[in-house]
């Protein structure tokens, strides 16, 4: 029996003393060890033991109040290093909010209400491994105890090498058409993670798989519409440590077409052109808009783009190419699209096919060199012709005058 009553008392005291301990350093302004600081620990309104009483029970007791609303700013994926502020959002009635990471045995944090009782804040202000995790926050009042929040998953980026992205066939899509978001890692990444710039909805996530060398993953986009046109990344982790990341691939443009008339693609001063020379792909539309943009049939990099310039003229640019060479040969289209919606595209225009040839001097000498010996042997198939025309000529006239003097 004595040993029985001991072991929660010192339990308890032992508990006291950390929670005063860290109130101390908070109040002085220092950062816990072991805990992202509140905004607000601890309050006169309430002692040590009540807040270790309250712990106690809402690990204990389920919840019967409204579950609160958690959520994070300026948002769930963090780089490394930079500050977040966990909200928990809950009821006016509410007395203290508690936060917890991962298991609701894991206390991260309290905030006895004061000046605004419906809401508190766990600021983080330095982000890292350690910080990442499942989050889940609850309150309290004079009622009882709430449910549980919904999960926070909060993510730190920057721990590994960035992967490399890729879109394929190609970074523009016709409406309706499908498309592949390719993933890719030379190092052992188990899970691999899509984002869109500004997305509403939550990350895609993929498991990896070994090929060609590489650890890789891909994200298929079938029936593309205007909702899927927009800025992607994609990030690697592993799955021992799923809430921290890589480094962000580099950016892939996804641009859907088919939204607006199709232009019109001419070349000038034609298509046919020699190494060396210039050449003007010229981009028109008849419909308005400010931009322009330039696709190469079979080139991975992102198409050249121009904005129209001349508020008053025709809806044109000029894509000027100096010192042509074999590269720059191939299929074009062009495509028109406005400032506002960068990612939605007009139909693409007619193909173009540009042509480079060698240098006219070489071809020309090739291919019309005089050939001086022929000339020498038609030279001397003349001479020798007129001479035999001469002496038949010479034969007649002397048979001429023989049958005239007979």
């Amino acid at each position: 029996m004595g040993g029985s009553a001991v072991t929660p008392i010192f339990t308890a005291l032992l508990y006291l003393g950390l929670c005063q301990r860290q109130c101390n350093q908070i109040q002085a302004g220092e950062s816990s060890p072991h805990l992202p600081a509140p905004t607000s620990w601890f309050s006169t309104r309430k002692s040590p033991g009540q807040l270790w009483e309250e712990h106690r029970r809402s690990h204990f007791f389920p919840g019967t109040l409204p579950k609160p609303f958690i959520w994070a700013d300026p948002g769930t994926i963090i780089t490394m290093g930079r500050p977040v502020t966990i909200w928990c959002q809950g009821s006016l009635q509410a007395e203290s909010y508690h936060l917890y990471k991962e298991q609701v045995s894991q206390l991260l944090g309290m905030w006895v209400a004061w000046n605004f009782r419906d809401k508190a804040r766990f600021s983080i202000k330095s982000m890292s491994p350690n910080s990442a995790g499942q989050f889940q926050c609850i309150y309290n009042s004079s009622s009882g105890w709430s449910e549980r929040s919904d999960y926070l998953q909060l993510v730190v980026t920057g721990m590994y090498s960035k992967p490399s992205f890729s879109a394929h066939p190609s970074p523009i899509v016709a409406s309706g058409g499908n498309v592949s978001l390719l993933c890719n890692s030379k190092d052992t990444m188990d899970t691999f993670h899509l984002l869109k710039e500004g997305g509403a909805g939550p990350p895609q996530h993929r498991e990896s798989r070994f090929s060609a060398g590489r650890h890789q993953a891909v994200f298929p986009v079938d029936s593309v519409n205007i909702s899927h046109g927009g800025i992607y990344r994609c990030y690697g982790s592993f799955r021992f440590s799923s809430h921290v990341w890589s480094h962000p691939s580099d950016h892939v443009d996804l641009k859907v077409t088919g939204t607006f008339e199709k232009p019109s693609l001419s070349a000038h001063p034609g298509p046919s052109v020699t190494l060396g020379e210039n050449v003007t792909l010229q981009c028109r539309s008849e419909s308005w808009c400010d931009t322009f943009h330039l696709f190469k049939e079979g080139f991975i990099a992102p198409p050249q783009h121009l904005h129209w310039q001349n508020n008053t003229g025709p809806f044109q640019v000029n894509f000027t190419m100096s010192l042509v060479n074999s590269v720059h040969a191939g299929t074009y289209r062009c495509y028109s699209s406005h400032s506002t919606s960068p990612y939605l595209l007009s139909q693409p225009s007619d193909p173009l096919e540009l042509i480079v040839s060698e240098a006219a001097n070489t071809t020309s000498l090739s291919k019309h060199k005089p050939d001086f010996k022929s000339a020498s042997n038609s030279q001397d198939y003349t001479v020798e012709n007129l001479i035999r025309m001469g002496m038949t000529g010479l034969v007649l006239v002397v048979l001429v005058v023989l049958l005239y003097q007979s």
